[in-house]
């Protein structure tokens, strides 16, 4: 490739310049990873214009020429993820970062790319934000310190809020990457916080570790805390997720049972099951991870799950069964339609297990992930509505009935556009964080409605899978590939149209539907049957 350099009158005003491309290379709706120098980047030609962003997803890195190029933006491959490409700017999540822009130029029917030096190697780019000002007497509390607060209290940031804005966390350590806590147990806490001691510091953030909230007086606007102490607040926002749900059968109060909740669980239930005899309860996605991640580690790794397959109601038994197969290929032992009734022990330590069945189980780690409960019992007497479940109830701009306070995240219970505006209970890490960013703009008075398409991932032995939508109440499932090969598209349908979608091996196509969802496509069952899959627009 041609060079050019264009030394400016200052260093720092230096670029580096390439040609990259003729100009009739890429047609519209193409795009093309090029390099500057050393630098990857993506040349995007959209509506005749061609634009230049970041190649790298902020969230974990992943390629984004590999992921769905639909409109102005392009979303990640992996974890969905979108961003747009002329601005670079984040519109989905996950992840916190924008990607960085570089300049385009056109001559002679070529097509240059021109990045200044001084940021070269730099593959993500925070939004520009303000920070605190003292004499501003306003405040935004944030209860609890997980994606939906760190994301509502950036969003203010970048929205020229200048009040105070406090997060308050029960956890050890501020905001942090909780969905690798059962897919990798033993990380440093380092390499999982989202940000930085002094990113907070530098944007006016408050972040008050080992601090939980007890009671809520909206009539005064005040919280207390379990230490006593009082806070007052103009805003508030309930973000307090869901704990793992406790066992409750004799023996459940032995040593050797375990919850997985925090940082410090996941390096207690990592070093405590370090060849040793585990057994896992309940064949959720948390507790099939758990079984994954141990499954080379222990002694031995047995699952007990109420249904005939792990995963069943939500992926369907086809996708179920592959999973316990792949376990089992790691000897990771299944008891399956059967449930833990009592745990016995030895000098108030785990023994064995005894199953329904009958059956006996020796262990010495037992652990729970048959599901959550959402943090609410701080809110008793509040008078903000819960449902059923105890999920804060909002509506669609991430309102409670009390005013002023708001919810976001795991606990709350909110109308999903893509179902009607049926009230759901979705606990993604992404839809949190989508959650933080409408409640914020809405503190700010600026009337936004939630409308994100639910994307999660779950790993097992290094393979992901991905799934895309709501699929609650579907009655049939149409597959691309084979489950058998581990390597497929799952449709999920309901009233013959199509609600959600799930791949293994098969990127970017989940990512793709997410994005046409996202744009009021209607997906039909006659599309997802078709031979082939043009519709996609891939």
């Amino acid at each position: 490739m041609n060079k050019i350099q264009e030394t400016g009158q200052s260093e720092k005003r230096e670029e580096v310049t390439e040609l990259v491309c003729q100009e009739t290379d890429l047609q519209d709706g193409q795009m093309k990873e090029v390099k500057v120098q050393d630098q990857e980047v993506l040349l995007v030609r959209v509506h005749g214009q061609y634009s230049a962003v970041g190649s790298k997803c902020s969230h974990y890195n992943a390629p984004l020429i590999k992921g769905a190029l639909v409109g102005e933006r392009v979303r990640c491959p992996l974890h969905g993820a979108c961003f747009n490409v002329r601005t670079g700017d984040i519109e989905e999540y996950p992840g916190l970062d924008c990607l960085p822009t570089y300049k385009v130029k056109i001559e002679d029917g070529k097509v240059y790319v021109s990045i200044n030096k001084m940021t070269l190697t730099v593959t993500k780019r925070v939004k520009e934000m303000c920070t605190v000002k003292p004499d501003i007497k306003h405040t935004v509390l944030l209860i609890g310190g997980g994606p939906a607060s760190l994301v509502c209290a950036e969003t203010l940031r970048q929205n020229c809020y200048q009040g105070r804005i406090i997060i308050i966390t029960k956890d050890s350590l501020p905001p942090f990457d909780k969905t690798k806590l059962s897919k990798a147990m033993n990380v440093d806490s380092s390499s999982i916080l989202l940000r930085t001691s002094d990113f907070y510091q530098q944007y006016g953030i408050e972040v008050w570790t080992q601090k939980e909230v007890v009671s809520v007086n909206p009539n005064d606007k005040v919280v207390k805390m379990n230490d006593g102490t009082l806070q007052h607040y103009d805003q508030l926002l309930i973000s307090t997720g869901c704990r793992a749900r406790p066992m409750s059968c004799p023996g459940s109060e032995l040593k050797g049972v375990q919850l997985l909740q925090s940082y410090e669980d996941a390096k207690e239930i990592h070093e405590s099951c370090l060849g040793r005899k585990v057994v896992v309860t309940g064949a959720s996605f948390i507790g099939m991870e758990v079984a994954s991640y141990l499954s080379d580690k222990a002694a031995s790794v047995t699952l007990v799950g109420t249904s005939r397959y792990p995963y069943e109601m939500s992926l369907g038994e086809e996708i179920g069964k592959m999973c316990m197969q792949m376990l089992e290929e790691k000897n990771v032992k299944f008891y399956m339609s059967n449930e833990v009734t009592e745990i016995r022990g030895e000098s108030g330590k785990v023994k064995e297990v005894v199953l329904k069945s009958g059956a006996v189980l020796e262990a010495d780690v037992v652990i729970a992930g048959i599901g959550v409960i959402p943090n609410t019992s701080f809110l008793a007497g509040s008078e903000v509505a819960v449902d059923s479940r105890k999920a804060v109830i909002v509506n669609k701009f991430l309102r409670t009935n009390v005013p002023d306070i708001f919810s976001a995240g795991d606990v709350t219970s909110f109308p999903l556009s893509i179902r009607g505006d049926q009230q759901v209970h979705i606990g993604h890490w992404q839809m949190s964080q989508a959650h933080g960013r409408i409640a914020a703009l809405n503190m700010l008075n600026r009337p936004t409605m939630i409308d994100s398409i639910p994307f999660f991932w779950s790993v097992l032995l290094g393979k992901s899978i991905r799934y895309a939508g709501y699929g609650e109440g579907y009655t049939e499932i149409v597959f691309k590939g084979k489950v058998e090969d581990r390597k497929f598209l799952a449709f999920y349908i309901k009233d013959e149209v199509v609600v959600a979608a799930a791949s293994l091996m098969f990127d970017p196509f989940v990512a793709q539907v997410a994005e046409l969802m996202a744009r009021g496509k209607i997906l039909t069952k006659a599309q997802a049957q078709a031979d082939d899959l043009n519709w996609l627009q891939m």
